[in-house]
């Protein structure tokens, strides 16, 4: 009996460790932005992860973006994340604002398996981050 029970103990904490996180640590599926107003959905890609946008508010056009040839596109359809770099416990690399047209150096990092934090940054030092919801 004893036996049983310590080998069953043993088994939860040696599964736990390696199985547990590695489950949690894909940020991969559908998120709801801070906002809830859009949807992004997030697949590997890569050695990283990309991140789509399929849904958003109203016509949901690129009107900010730096090309005036795609300033008529709508917003959904369009890949605004492209985390391409493990950096530890996060993916790096460069993330689109359709709000403003322009590409920032980001980052992505599960900070539980409901919540993913997204990080945009000018020059490495000012930063705006934001926590999106898991929607699957």
């Amino acid at each position: 009996m004893r036996s049983t029970l310590r080998r069953t103990v043993l088994a939860v904490l040696v599964t736990v460790p390696f199985g547990g996180p590695a489950l949690a640590a894909d940020p991969a599926g559908l998120w709801l932005t801070e906002t809830g107003s859009s949807r992004v959905k997030i697949t590997p890609c890569g050695g990283g992860y990309c991140g789509t946008i399929v849904s958003a508010p109203g016509k949901a056009l690129d009107a900010k973006n730096p090309d005036p040839a795609l300033r008529n596109r709508s917003v959904v359809g369009v890949q605004i994340l492209n985390a391409q770099q493990a950096d530890g416990s996060s993916y790096t690399g460069s993330l689109y604002n359709p709000n403003d047209g322009k590409t920032y150096s980001g980052s992505l990092r599960l900070t539980g398996p409901n919540a993913l934090e997204v990080s945009g940054c000018v020059m490495s030092v000012f930063c705006k981050r934001q926590t999106w919801t898991r929607v699957n």
